[in-house]
């Protein structure tokens, strides 16, 4: 039988693609299995399907089409040029379909799944390491894809599906998000070693109103805290240099380009001098967040109970 152009296919050229996918996906299978047996008992019996439903189905998909997939000898069938090139592309389809499935059904797995967890740059060298460390003694096989970064960029991946949790400050309110707060940390004014007030333990921050700061950039929760905590002291911070991390603002004010307010190191410096502020309470909220109303997979599930138990010892004493 010759291959030919049917005259009366349901689909133009200038179908949207959504169209097309919905009304063709639940019979690609069907032509998968009748292309690998070219027959269409056979083929009903692997795909566990009646005949008569196979056979329709191939007629269905050969009108939405326009085309002629098969030639067609009794029961025997055999695939036309356009059906062998379209054959092509539905195993690669398939295949990427069943590949999709199986690694959403692993990421899924109670035991072997996987937590996508953002958190602070902040919380990166102890808190973080601290926590997987003390989950995973529970937990060994759950595996996180983990990210880094600010508080707006880690609740724009809660909302765009990259991120299952994530450890932010200040803890966000916002309608869409569901956030409970851990813990709190200090803050400190971080000055250099051979500074005028590198003598004193605690300071006021007003008496830093004349001072140069060094800060994070505009959209990072510690920058708005310092902002607001220095309009609290009654002045406007003058910014020397806004970066992206806490640590190289701590060199930064080891080197003499100003003083910050940051929460204590992981590793104290010799460089700087670390001083309690007195007034106005400087801390900050640390808070984990998650997107409302999106069902957790068992993984995610375990983890997020893990830190609501660390509520008041989230951070390393």
């Amino acid at each position: 039988m010759e291959h030919q152009q049917r005259s009366q296919g349901r689909l133009s050229p200038s179908s949207d693609t959504e169209d097309i996918v919905a009304l063709l996906a639940p019979r690609l299978v069907h032509f998968a299995g009748v292309a690998r047996t070219e027959h269409v008992t056979r083929a009903a019996q692997e795909l566990q399907v009646p005949q008569s439903t196979l056979s329709r189905s191939l007629v269905r998909l050969e009108q939405d089409l326009g085309v002629d997939l098969f030639a067609r000898h009794g029961r025997t069938l055999s695939l036309t040029p356009a059906g062998r090139a379209f054959l092509v592309s539905v195993e690669r389809a398939l295949a990427e379909i069943e590949r999709a499935a199986d690694e959403v059904r692993a990421d899924a797995d109670p035991a072997t799944g996987k937590v996508a967890f953002g958190f602070l740059h902040t919380m990166g060298a102890e808190t973080v390491p601290g926590l997987l460390h003390a989950f995973r003694a529970d937990h060994p096989r759950i595996r996180f894809s983990l990210v880094q970064n600010h508080g707006d960029a880690m609740l724009e991946g809660l909302r765009a599906g990259e991120l299952d949790l994530c450890l932010t400050s200040p803890v966000p309110d916002a309608p869409d998000l569901v956030a409970r707060r851990l813990d709190e940390q200090k803050l400190r004014l971080v000055v250099p070693a051979d500074h005028r007030l590198a003598g004193r333990r605690r300071i006021r921050l007003a008496e830093a109103a004349d001072e140069t700061f060094v800060t994070l950039e505009p959209g990072y929760g510690l920058r708005r805290i310092t902002d607001a905590l220095c309009a609290e002291a009654g002045f406007r911070p003058r910014v020397a240099f806004e970066g992206e991390e806490a640590e190289t603002l701590r060199g930064l004010v080891a080197a003499g380009l100003g003083v910050a307010l940051l929460p204590p190191p992981a590793v104290p410096r010799p460089e700087v001098v670390e001083l309690t502020v007195t007034s106005p309470r400087a801390a900050r909220e640390i808070g984990v967040a998650w997107l409302a109303e999106r069902p957790d997979t068992p993984p995610v599930t375990a983890f997020k109970r893990f830190l609501l138990s660390r509520r008041g010892r989230l951070l390393p004493d």
